[in-house]
């Protein structure tokens, strides 16, 4: 299925509000992940979980090095949280998730929020909608 990548993150955001509204904040980051992976799905989507990501540095090979969260249609990259608060390296770390990944944009999505809206921050890197 091809879909532009500002309707994947749509679609993405208010499958997120909606999990929020149905089961809270304060489970673990597994369980969000796991039920928007197979909201995600419903729609119609590829979901590959925890996506091993291998990376090159100085003439070396690190296979395996970190793994995205989700990564959604193979353009979406998708990093879940369940923190008090989201801070800058939060996002920080997902831009460099892009970067090494050729992605352009990312959601960092943190649940724990009395609201799904407090939680969403969109990271890009040389993005253009």
């Amino acid at each position: 299925m091809t879909i532009a990548i500002e309707s994947l993150a749509r679609i993405t955001v208010n499958e997120c509000v909606r999990i929020h509204r149905e089961l809270g904040p304060g489970l673990l980051e597994s369980v969000y992940e796991t039920v928007l992976a197979g909201a995600l799905v419903r729609h119609g989507f590829k979901v590959d979980r925890q996506v091993p990501v291998d990376i090159e540095y100085d003439g070396m090979r690190f296979p395996r090095a970190f793994r995205v969260d989700l990564l959604v249609s193979e353009a979406l990259v998708i990093e879940v949280k369940s923190v008090e608060r989201l801070t800058n390296l939060h996002a920080k770390q997902l831009l460099t998730y892009l970067r090494l990944t050729d992605r352009s944009l990312g959601l960092l999505l943190n649940f724990s929020g009395e609201t799904m809206k407090e939680g969403i921050r969109r990271v890009v890197n040389n993005h253009t909608p």
